[in-house]
């Protein structure tokens, strides 16, 4: 599954690298209705799914502390 857009994408990686930063914001922001993001997550498995949720909380958590 590693051929999948979403797990190298360049401004996922700002953002995980530095969750304030404007292209990483930029990211978060637009996975909120990216259809290509929804079938990624779509395609994890549930463990997969929850451990990205969980993550993506905790970076959540950075940039608005």
């Amino acid at each position: 599954m590693a051929s999948k857009p979403c797990t190298s994408c360049v401004f996922r990686g700002r953002y995980e690298k530095n969750p304030k930063s404007f292209l990483g914001r930029l990211w978060r922001w637009h996975t909120g209705f990216c259809p290509g993001w929804k079938m990624y997550v779509k395609s994890l498995t549930e463990e997969e799914r929850t451990a990205l949720m969980a993550h993506l909380t905790e970076l959540d958590a950075k940039r608005k502390g």
